[in-house]
């Protein structure tokens, strides 16, 4: 779509030089950004000549840069003992875009647009993330993946403030996983995405909640629990509020399928736990 309200493009060679005001808009990939009239946007700002390294791999985890591309993410080959590195895939591909929105669209964009279908949330919540954030005017500050969506299309972040990159540590790529997602068309969007994780030397059982409700939601447990203990724990952390209303889902119907698919996971990581 053209945006006729705009009458500049910057390209900055660093973020310091950016006069931030109202009317400006940070530019990563666009794939939202061009897909409807922005009338209060007359500046962007273009991130892609800042020339962040799109992924770095160490010891201590997955460094990924907000203006990595889906794509580029895709395309990570991780080491084999990042166990939990396959949800990297699945995540990229639960993303409703053609081949093109796959090239452009970046992760930081699905992330800092806040839906509670946006997959770059659900991979990042539940292998842990820590997400580091640039004020404007002020010293980075960091926030946890699970911290950062406060609900349908809203986040904290502040007028101007800019997500610069995520890390996903070691000890969370490492965790075995289960995946289990459902959307009404083969490639829609989701309705539920439930992703348990579990250290594969304590038995421990964490399942992160995203696309049902309006923010994601993780049910952490120090060791395997029942079937009971399990319901009587959604009930107890997810209200009926929280789940979320759309033509893709209602939230008897969302709710329904939380209950089902956590004990999916539950049964599945209790049987990988019990053949260590």
């Amino acid at each position: 779509m053209d945006l006729n309200t705009i009458k500049e493009v910057k390209r900055p060679g660093s973020v310091d030089t950016v006069i931030w005001r109202d009317g400006c808009a940070w530019l990563a990939g666009g794939t939202w950004l061009f897909s409807e009239p922005q009338l209060n946007v007359d500046t962007l700002i273009d991130l892609e000549t800042l020339h962040w390294p799109a992924l770095h791999a160490s010891e201590g985890g997955l460094d990924i840069a907000a203006t990595c591309s889906i794509a580029e993410l895709d395309r990570f080959v991780a080491p084999p003992q990042w166990l939990a590195a396959p949800l990297i895939g699945e995540c990229c591909r639960s993303l409703l875009a053609s081949f093109k929105i796959w090239n452009t669209a970046t992760v930081g964009g699905n992330i800092c647009m806040s839906l509670p279908a946006g997959p770059m949330i659900s991979l990042t919540v539940a292998l842990e993330g820590v997400y580091t954030l640039w004020p404007r005017g002020a010293l980075p500050r960091q926030i946890l993946a699970a911290d950062f969506v406060t609900g349908n299309h809203a986040n904290v972040l502040q007028p101007g403030e800019l997500l610069r990159s995520i890390h996903l540590p070691t000890t969370a790529l490492t965790r075995r996983f289960a995946f289990r997602r459902l959307s009404l068309t083969h490639l829609g969007r989701s309705a539920v995405l439930l992703i348990g994780t579990q250290n594969i030397h304590e038995g421990d059982l964490l399942i992160t909640v995203t696309a049902a409700t309006t923010q994601p939601v993780q049910l952490r447990f120090a060791q395997m629990p029942t079937a009971d203990e399990l319901r009587h724990c959604i009930d107890v952390t997810i209200p009926d509020s929280l789940y979320f209303d759309d033509v893709h889902g209602s939230p008897a119907y969302r709710r329904h399928l939380t209950y089902y698919y956590a004990e999916q996971i539950r049964s599945e990581l209790a049987l990988k736990g019990a053949e260590s």
